[in-house]
């Protein structure tokens, strides 16, 4: 990366040593010494700094020769525009900030990938925040992302402090939360009801004849909510064996593939005739297929196994994983809607959307 200094050493030579240089002079003492202002540029172009500022900010209020002086002295310069200051001037950022428990789930990556596309072609850039599932840092991320005024906000889930809530309602940054359906939400919602998936896939599994089931997911609050709504449904049924509860076996947060294998061993200790399992995540889905195949136990034959996420590798499994879809770029094209339509002024009609999901029915149930 070429540095301003190098760039000034060129202009220079450009010149005989007796006549004056068109370098904008190091003034000593003053904040950030030897790197390159908006002034530096305004003084190379040979225009006044709030006509550099209008070329750089809003090209068209200036004639093509000036705009062309101070894109080339940018370019000799190696100036970079400082956006937090022209930001705090015009009260627009051009950040949405983005907050997701893990960047490294894959379930989530289908959401931030259509919001980072269709937020760069409205102008705006994506800042993304991981606040983790177990000791969840949300609180002190919300508060850093605040403090720097984001012309909006994506949240996934929505259980969250009364703390945290209260301050990005007292902040009037738009706000979108994701991945979760409430009638109540802090601005603007665009998900899903986790009970709903959790009672339609016990709903399933039944109607194939299923009649033993169980339930593996993480100990985060979303899977929780799910795991618990197909083990009542489940029950209510009669999904169970001699009217024992449904097992219900949680792992931490995000969940691996080696979590699904011990999972099922686990769960086959507690009851081995279990012959419907629903998992929180394809991972946990893809470990339970593989312990199950070490076993000789068959699927779907001895077991039905049902993932969540419907992954890519999914449909490439031996059997293919029946898994349960959610429209992640839905998700991500409406929330990016909401802001930028918020950023321009517009009111918002329905600020509730429900995209629903689908069970992708394939080989393993």
């Amino acid at each position: 990366m070429s540095q301003p200094q190098d760039s000034s050493d060129s202009l220079r030579a450009d010149k005989p040593a007796d006549e004056p240089s068109d370098e904008p002079r190091r003034r000593s003492g003053r904040k950030n010494a030897g790197g390159i202002t908006l002034r530096d540029v305004a003084q190379l172009a040979g225009v006044a700094p709030i006509t550099a500022s209008r070329a750089l900010n809003t090209p068209a209020a200036v004639s093509p020769k000036v705009l062309q002086k101070v894109k080339d002295a940018v370019e000799r310069t190696g100036y970079v525009p400082n956006l937090l200051a022209g930001g705090l001037a015009s009260n627009k950022s051009r950040l949405v900030a983005v907050v997701v428990p893990t960047v490294i789930g894959p379930v989530f990556q289908e959401i931030v990938h259509t919001l980072t596309e269709t937020l760069a072609a409205a102008g705006y850039q994506v800042m993304l925040g991981q606040t983790g599932y177990e000791n969840s840092r949300e609180d002190a991320l919300l508060e850093a992302i605040i403090g720097r005024r984001p012309d909006g906000v994506v949240l996934t889930g929505i259980m969250r402090s009364q703390q945290a809530r209260k301050r990005l309602l007292s902040s009037g940054i738009p706000v979108v939360e994701t991945w979760d359906l409430t009638p109540t939400p802090i601005d603007m919602l665009v998900g899903f009801s986790h009970e709903n998936i959790g009672r339609e896939v016990a709903r399933y599994l039944h109607g194939k004849g299923r009649r033993a089931a169980a339930v593996l997911g993480g100990k985060d609050e979303r899977s929780q909510r799910r795991m618990l709504a197909f083990a009542q449904e489940a029950a209510a049924l009669g999904m169970t064996v001699d009217g024992a509860q449904v097992p219900m076996h949680g792992v931490s947060a995000p969940t691996t593939l080696g979590q699904g294998r011990k999972g099922l061993a686990d769960l086959l200790q507690q009851q081995p005739n279990i012959d419907a399992l629903f998992c929180s995540s394809d991972l946990l889905a893809l470990g339970v297929t593989i312990e199950a195949q070490s076993r000789g136990i068959g699927i779907p034959g001895q077991l039905a196994v049902v993932g969540f996420g419907d992954l890519e590798f999914s449909r490439d499994l031996e059997p293919r994983l029946t898994s349960v879809r959610i429209d992640g770029t839905a998700i991500g094209q409406r929330a990016a809607r909401f802001i930028i339509d918020r950023a321009a002024g517009l009111e918002i009609a329905e600020p509730i959307v429900d995209v629903g999901f689908s069970i992708v029915v394939r080989d393993s149930a």
